[in-house]
């Protein structure tokens, strides 16, 4: 995620960071110039378009078909911010989740109880688990150095569904605390309530992965575009002249952007500048359990 100051919005205007659409849209923003040039100079210059021709009443039509694409593209824009958003929420209910377990185990639980050196480490690293899970990595992030929780715990090999494992593993040592005396059964419901969150939020940030966007309102709104855009020089050449040209890249360029930023944020949990910094979210979790527990 891309850190700035919103306050200093002039910069924005002549910084062009890699994420920014016009990077993305370069060369198709040449390739709309070129065909807007080969519209204007054959409407103009071999046709010989006149202003008494009825071609002029097409900019009637556009005035209508954009306020049809500038309400699609509001509703396209809403959604994906409210997916972002839930999982910025999601992530935020995870680390006081997170935290409050830690608070209560610490309290409760006697320090030198070995499964609370365990419990110190499993904390944590659900949430690694759980980036790993929803970005699809190969590759299972290591545990802290902890030589008990290394020796009892190897999270390598075939697993399906790393946070499922993690937090059964972290039941398992609630468990065995309670098992042993050291939990009664009053502190085992006011622990409950923050470990059954773990699973929760797992399921919610699973639910906005694996939900897209219909398939068919998002290829229609990029076929609206696509034809808006094209027919554009054919509605305005007429009162427009040369001036179509950059009319029409600018258009093209508002319009594809919003698209393309709203196919970014609608899955806020991948490695895009602009979705939620996982890494970080993770490394605080992991700097406020430690924190708690020592």
């Amino acid at each position: 995620m891309i850190a700035y100051n919103p306050k200093d919005w002039f910069t924005f205007i002549f910084r062009f960071h890699k994420s920014d659409t016009v990077r993305q849209l370069f060369p198709m923003i040449v390739a709309i110039a070129l065909y807007s040039l080969f519209i204007s100079i054959l409407e103009i210059k071999i046709i010989h378009i006149s202003k008494e021709s009825q071609l002029k009443n097409l900019s009637l039509i556009y005035s209508m078909l954009g306020f049809v694409i500038s309400l699609l593209l509001v509703f396209r824009t809403n959604t994906a911010y409210d997916r972002w958003w839930e999982g910025r929420r999601l992530w935020g209910q995870l680390i006081n989740a997170s935290r409050n377990l830690s608070i209560k185990l610490n309290q409760i639980v006697p320090k030198d109880t070995v499964h609370l050196e365990v419990l110190k480490t499993l904390i944590p690293y659900f949430a690694m688990s759980l980036k790993s899970h929803l970005r699809n990595e190969q590759t299972i992030p290591e545990l802290d150095e902890n030589t008990l929780t290394k020796d009892r715990y190897n999270f390598s090999g075939d697993i399906k569904h790393l946070p499922n494992k993690v937090a059964k593993e972290i039941f398992e040592e609630i468990d065995l605390l309670y098992k042993e005396g050291k939990l009664t059964d009053a502190q085992l419901l006011i622990i409950n309530n923050d470990y059954q969150q773990f699973v929760e939020i797992c399921g919610a940030c699973e639910r906005i992965k694996n939900t897209p966007i219909p398939y068919s309102y998002s290829a229609f709104l990029k076929k609206f575009i696509f034809f808006y855009i094209m027919l554009m020089p054919f509605a305005y050449v007429v009162s427009l002249g040369y001036a179509i040209i950059p009319v029409t890249v600018f258009t093209f360029y508002v319009l594809t952007s919003i698209e393309l930023i709203a196919d970014e944020i609608e899955n806020p949990f991948g490695s895009d500048a602009n979705d939620l910094p996982l890494d970080e979210l993770c490394k605080n979790i992991n700097r406020t359990c430690n924190e708690i527990f020592s």
